[in-house]
């Protein structure tokens, strides 16, 4: 019997970090594998953790499986080829019980000349919950430079360098290759990002593990790959375009991934047209999710559940109140400033208010 492809969903795999906690007991009911839990990896494919369906006829197959079962039915026709070969996303949800590690990402370029098989890593985050008075480092203080930054880590004062943003449920952050960052403490983000798992630390807050070690700084790769003219400060502002029955926000943008907030009440009918798969992610609320075409592919998503969307789905339906974040890999023209562009917005506001377009990084060609 032939299997058609449909909405998959995951178990998570759980990662125990020092500054982990059990906010997703508490937050989502979850029974967590031990009390310093800080991330679940919601969708991956990756050497340092591989996603198993939980439900359906193809339980127990991992998702490097599926892309050899389906191939372009699941990622998309409009992928490159490298995503047959490498799943292109990460999802992952974080907890942050204290601050994690002051750290940066390098880009695809650095990491092709000083790492072994992985590429850089660009990642956002949507703020799931977050404590009053709860913070993030994003960033650095201005006119910070990079020997300014090698003297403060000299001396032991690289806090005084740290730009410091509260954040509130909610908020949006984009953190491309070679901005500084970190979440504070009583934190917890959905968290999409390229497929990588490159840190170069920082600072670590003079922790020490169950062993009594320091975890490793990496501080001339993390010296190297900061731009020191490209921090941010603030959440994304992200624009509106209004649909029937509720709204879609476009937030974050890159060659990489586009991030979207649904927020729905009734059914919103989505498209991958073929061409990509979709990763949601229930922020809040209760969804059943149709898939037009094949009517017994039908699941639901509760807060905190995510699912991969397969682009052979083409047509499929929301249907229920709360919000949503899509990810997905976009083509920047056409799903991002042509869909803005019809919905009234001008290049300036698309480029000003979607995170991620006007980086250095992001490749896409500008309308005339």
């Amino acid at each position: 019997m032939v299997v058609l492809p449909y909405p998959f969903k995951f178990h998570p795999i759980y990662k125990e970090k020092v500054w982990g906690g059990t906010a997703l007991n508490k937050l989502f009911g979850r029974a967590l594998p031990g009390s310093n839990i800080g991330e679940s990896w919601e969708v991956a494919s990756h050497a340092h953790g591989v996603s198993v369906v939980s439900q359906g006829p193809l339980a127990g197959q991992s998702l490097p499986e599926l892309v050899g079962l389906y191939g372009r039915d699941l990622i998309g026709t409009s992928l490159p080829d490298s995503a047959l070969v490498k799943f292109p996303l990460l999802l992952k949800i974080l907890d942050a019980n204290d601050y994690l590690s002051v750290q940066v990402h390098p880009d695809d370029e650095y990491a092709a000349n000083h790492e072994v098989g992985e590429p850089g890593k660009w990642e956002a985050w949507y703020v799931i919950a977050a404590d009053p008075g709860a913070e993030i480092i994003y960033g650095l203080q201005p006119g910070t430079t990079r020997e300014s930054l090698r003297d403060a880590i000299r001396h032991g004062t690289i806090q005084k360098s740290l730009g410091r943003v509260p954040v509130k449920p909610g908020d949006v952050f984009d953190v491309p290759a070679g901005v500084v960052h970190a979440l504070g403490s009583g934190v917890v983000v959905a968290e999409i990002q390229q497929n990588s798992d490159t840190v170069y630390r920082l600072y670590d807050w003079d922790r020490i593990d169950a062993a009594g070690n320091y975890r490793p700084l990496h501080i001339k790769q993390a010296l190297d790959v900061i731009q020191f003219s490209g921090q941010r400060s603030d959440a994304v502002k992200g624009l509106v375009m209004a649909a029937p029955q509720g709204e879609r926000t476009i937030m974050v943008a890159n060659r990489y991934f586009a991030l979207e907030l649904l927020a729905i009440d009734g059914a919103m009918e989505e498209a991958t047209q073929g061409e990509r798969f979709h990763l949601l992610t229930c922020l809040e609320g209760n969804f059943e999710l149709q898939c037009i075409n094949q009517p017994e592919s039908y699941t639901t998503l509760e807060s905190g559940t995510s699912v991969l969307v397969p682009a052979y789905t083409n047509r499929y339906l929301l249907n229920g109140t709360g919000r949503l974040m899509k990810c997905y890999v976009p083509d920047i023209r056409r799903n991002i400033i042509e869909s803005l562009i019809l919905h009234g917005y001008t290049y300036s506001d698309i480029t000003n208010r979607v995170a991620g377009l006007g980086d250095y990084r992001t490749s896409y060609v500008p309308l005339a």
